[in-house]
């Protein structure tokens, strides 16, 4: 079945999402609105005595005995009820004391009234009593702050004089973090809608969208690439430092471009830059360097970010914040300080232990021209960073093919210090980075001297429809740009300034 593919569960997932998010709205509308509401509605307003249209004559409640003149006599229930998420207590009224609500009957005189119908008569019959506030003058009848649970609700049977059915009629008051609100009129024994009209409408507008999205997505048999993939094989070498962004943009490639696979191989800047520009050299490889190693091979290069680096030592030097300065650790790479305590007398009693990345690395390019400003001086002394196999050599110093190898063995080694990418040390337990001239270690810093650009070399331009070229405008795209940021690099791209 073509349809049953990866795209199409989705839809179809969508779908009945959507869906499920209409039934949930059904319900929450109907069974939990969001505020605490009193609400209030007419479910009866009709005229009596001898107008009334049966012809009987006047009609004298015993609950009304106490009306003396009932011309233009009208009698109107009132419903109120708890029609919020939460229980109303007496203090949510925000009404004058002692009463909480108050019900307006336009041109109409109230002449008598009866509570009938509470939810709970022994609970909320308790309230409706003069000193609660209940009572009436006048067109207006004072309602007791009286405690509604959700759902509670009590009616109303008021007798009017002097005024016509259907003139306006009001609850006013006001409740704590919540309304007194008009509900639509129905008579006693309508169910009121579960729905408003704005909501039936964006549901059925949502469940149509969703159901109509999900045929065309289902029904379409597109499966063709998004656009500017490539299939095909391509080979990632070069730096280490930059190597965990180029596995995560591969990874997240070969994802989005079905066809196409994508090796990462980081084994230094300069080895990745030789083999690129070896005689017969396969057009299918991209070299990522810390620095422009590849201009002087004649290699066409891109820049793709502005890089951080960073001094390491091992947390029991006790180097503080101050770091060090350039002139201090230029003496330390050249051999004249061969213990911490004759640079500082606060730092430890330890042999200095220079840990260096091979002559491969771009790193250790970058360290020699933007901070020793020469080449390092002391040669490979070791091959495990501990025991000096040149017992001539002032210091231990040992050189290390990656950058993981150079953290883990600086956190290691008591005395060592060495260089790194400054995202991978930032979270290294054991070390500690180290500022230059008095300045922390950021890719954002412009006096922050151990930066350098990050390129992207090919034999030649990469050739348009080719896997390469698709990747490197893949690394220009926004969400590429947000992973190298998360890597704690700033993309080229619209960064020129910085990038130089």
């Amino acid at each position: 079945m073509e349809w049953l593919n990866a795209e199409s569960a989705v839809a179809v997932g969508t779908a009945v999402l959507g869906i499920a998010a209409s039934g949930v709205m059904v319900w929450y509308e109907r069974r939990v609105p969001r505020r605490k509401r009193i609400g209030y509605r007419v479910q009866m307003d009709n005229p009596i005595g001898d107008d009334v249209r049966s012809g009987r004559t006047n009609v004298r409640l015993g609950l009304f005995d106490e009306a003396p003149d009932m011309t233009d006599a009208t009698l109107v229930l009132l419903r109120v009820e708890n029609d919020g998420s939460q229980g109303v207590d007496r203090d949510d009224y925000t009404g004058p004391a002692p009463h909480g609500l108050t019900a307006v009957f336009t041109d109409r005189t109230i002449r008598g009234v009866s509570v009938t119908q509470p939810t709970d008569r022994d609970h909320l019959m308790d309230h409706f009593t003069p000193e609660r506030g209940f009572g009436y003058e006048g067109n207006r009848l004072r309602i007791p702050r009286v405690p509604l649970n959700r759902g509670d609700h009590f009616k109303l049977l008021v007798l009017l004089s002097g005024g016509d059915v259907g003139r306006e009629i009001r609850l006013t008051g006001g409740l704590r973090d919540g309304e007194v609100h008009p509900n639509r009129s129905a008579t006693p024994d309508e169910t009121p809608p579960v729905l408003s009209g704005p909501a039936r409408i964006f549901t059925a507008l949502l469940t149509l969208s969703v159901l109509v999205l999900a045929g065309i997505i289902v029904a379409t048999d597109d499966t063709r690439p998004p656009l500017g993939c490539e299939q095909g094989e391509l080979t990632v070498t070069g730096s280490t430092a930059f190597a965990p962004v180029v596995r995560t943009l591969a990874k997240e490639y070969e994802k989005d471009c079905e066809g196409a696979d994508i090796t990462v191989e980081a084994r230094g800047s300069e080895s990745g830059v030789a083999e690129l520009a070896a005689p017969g050299a396969e057009s299918g490889v991209i070299a990522f360097s810390d620095g422009p190693m590849g201009d002087r091979l004649g290699l066409h290069g891109e820049k793709v970010a502005l890089s951080a680096f960073a001094l390491v030592v091992n947390d029991g030097i006790g180097l503080g914040r101050e770091g060090l300065s350039r002139a201090e650790v230029r003496r330390l790479y050249s051999g004249e300080i061969t213990r911490w305590r004759q640079l500082r007398p606060s730092l430890a009693d330890l042999p200095v232990v220079l840990v260096s990345r091979n002559a491969d690395s771009g790193t250790r390019q970058t360290f020699q021209e933007r901070v020793l400003g020469t080449w390092e001086r002391v040669p490979s002394t070791s091959l495990d960073c501990v025991h000096k196999d040149d017992r001539s050599a002032p210091v231990v110093r040992c050189e290390l093919g990656s950058t993981e190898k150079v953290l883990d063995k600086v956190a290691e080694v008591p005395g060592a210090i060495g260089y790194t990418e400054l995202t991978v040390a930032a979270d290294k337990k054991g070390v500690r980075t180290v500022a230059l001239d008095g300045i922390a270690p950021s890719v954002k810093a412009d006096r922050y001297p151990y930066r350098g650009v990050e390129y992207a070399y090919t034999p030649r331009a990469a050739q348009p429809g080719s896997l390469a070229a698709a990747f490197l405008a893949y690394l220009d795209e926004a969400t590429s740009q947000d992973v190298i940021r998360e890597y704690g690099h700033l993309p080229c791209e619209r960064q020129e300034e910085l990038c130089g």
